[in-house]
Parts: structure tokens; sequence; C-alpha cells
């Protein structure tokens, strides 16, 4: 059973003081990518790129974002080889969020200060839904007193990390380039610019409602914000939407951990398990023995 992966040092940190900061680069990216797909996509519209769209879209997000950056990168809930990870980050960089380190520190700054009594509202998603989204797509939270952050020498000393983290942008183009090669503008404007607007809006907004008032059964002693699980949306998030369980047990590979709970990610993993793609699959550590945690059947968390 894994204990949860540390990357963060609050001593002396506070998690409600400092502003938000309005990041061009954040901004301008994301700015252009919602215009650009926008204004092209019906211009570029055909049934071939929607479809390849629809299908890009929902790969690159399970096996991309969920087991590469969320399940593997950030919290190692599972083994495998080298090659396998380099892909899996790859495909979650091609999503189009951030690079590697970049993930990994938006990531737990957040779960850091979710974790303490009281936090920002920036964390907390408290906001209404209009200025959260202005807030998540376009700032940053520029801490007053902030905590110390630490990635791990194995992977901050690894050339591709490094490399992937510098070029993650440039992935993009490559990729975009690649798209126009084999299908035009259509796959170009519908590959690229309506993908990565999709993906990052509706990651944006699965987090908004995880973190705001809903059923759960774990609460989290101590903690400012306790996450909800949306237990509507199972199939499009891949199984991500189980937030109150992940919240409980981050070191678990498995999300969806009672009956009737679909996690596609757990069961693609325990596919590549049978191939021995992957292997040693966190689990969750016994709540019997975890004084952290209340549970209650199906509460409301506020």
């Amino acid at each position: 059973m894994r204990k949860k992966v540390w990357r963060i040092d609050g001593s002396g940190a506070n998690a409600t003081d400092g502003q938000v900061v309005w990041s061009p680069a954040k901004s301008i990216w994301n700015l252009a990518m919602f215009v650009c797909a926008i204004v092209l996509a019906p211009i570029y519209f055909s049934w071939a790129a929607f479809l390849f769209f629809l299908i890009f879209t929902y790969i690159s997000m399970l096996l991309g974002h969920s087991l590469g950056m969320h399940r593997r990168l950030i919290h190692r809930s599972y083994e495998c080889s080298k090659p396998l990870e380099y892909f899996l980050v790859w495909l979650g960089a091609l999503v189009g969020m951030a690079g590697p380190f970049g993930i990994l520190k938006i990531h737990d700054l957040r779960d850091w200060a979710q974790r303490q009594e009281k936090c920002h509202d920036f964390f907390a998603h408290r906001r209404g839904l209009l200025m959260d989204a202005f807030w998540q797509l376009n700032c940053v939270f520029k801490f007053s007193a902030p905590p110390a952050f630490k990635i791990e020498d194995d992977f901050a000393n690894d050339k591709f990390y490094i490399f992937l983290e510098k070029t993650w942008e440039l992935q993009q183009a490559l990729f975009g380039i690649f798209l126009f090669w084999i299908g035009g503008m259509p796959l170009l404007v519908w590959g690229v610019f309506v993908r990565v607007a999709v993906s990052v809006s509706s990651h944006w907004i699965v987090t908004y409602y995880a973190h705001n008032p809903g059923l759960g059964n774990w609460k989290v002693h101590g903690a400012a914000v306790q996450a909800s699980n949306l237990s509507r949306i199972a199939l499009l998030t891949h199984g991500e939407c189980w937030h109150n369980n992940h919240h409980a047990f981050p070191e678990s590979a498995k999300m969806g951990l009672d009956e009737g709970q679909l996690d596609v990610g757990w069961i693609v993993l325990r596919w590549l398990e049978k191939l021995g793609w992957v292997w040693n699959l966190g689990l969750p550590r016994d709540s019997l023995k975890r004084e952290d945690l209340n549970f209650e059947v199906d509460f409301l968390l506020k």
C-alpha cells in the first residue's frame, strides 16, 4: 500500500494570503485556442475531422492526462516501464494544459492548499462559475508566504521530462503539422484547436464541480475543501469524477471504489497489468487505521 507522495513543504506558508494575478502566457495560450476553435471550426468542419476530435480527445484525456499525468506522474499509483511512462506523459502534455513539471506544481499547490484548515477561494473554487473560469484559465496565485515545492530527483533530472517541459507548446505545433499533412485544415483545426479548447475547459469545469458541495462518503479531517463524487459523468471523466474517493485515498490507482462506480482508467490499467505492461497497482490504505478520515453513507459535503 502506498502513501501519498509529498513535494510540498508548507512550513511557514499560508494558504489564504496572496492575490490572484493575470498570467499572460497562460491567458494568451488558452484564449488563442478558444478563439481559433470558435472561428475556424464551423469553416473547416468535416465529419472525419469531427470523429477524429471525439476519439483522440477521449484517448488523450484517458491515457495521457488521467493515467499518465495524474495517476502515474503525480501520484505514482502504479509502476510501468520508462518507455510507456514517457509515452503516456507525452500524450498528457499534448492535452494542452501544461508540461509535466507545470502539471505537478499546479496540482500539488492546489492539493496542499485544500488540505489546510483555510485556503484562498482560488484553490477552493468558491467563487461563481464565470469568475472561477477567468481565474483558472487566465491567472495564477501569488502567495504572500509560499510553500516550498520540490520535484523528486528522478523526475526533475530526467532529460526527457526537462525537454518536454521546455517544448510542450511546440509539441502541439508539431502534432498540428502532422495532422495538416494527413488531413488538411479540417484535421488541424479539430485535432488541435478544438481538442485543446474542449480538453482544457472540460478539465476546469470538472475540477470546479468536484471541489464544490456534493455527495461523498469520506471527510478528510482539517481540510478546507472536501471533494465530491460526480456520479453522472463517470464515463466521460474516465473515473476522475470519483473525487471524494480520490481525496481520501490519493495513493490508489483505483478511483471508483464502490460497486457501480465506473472507473475506465482502472479498467485500462487492469488490462495493461494482464499484458505485463504495468504492475504494483496502488489500492486504498485501510480506512480503519486512518485517524484523518470519517466515513458516512452518501452525505452532503459542504
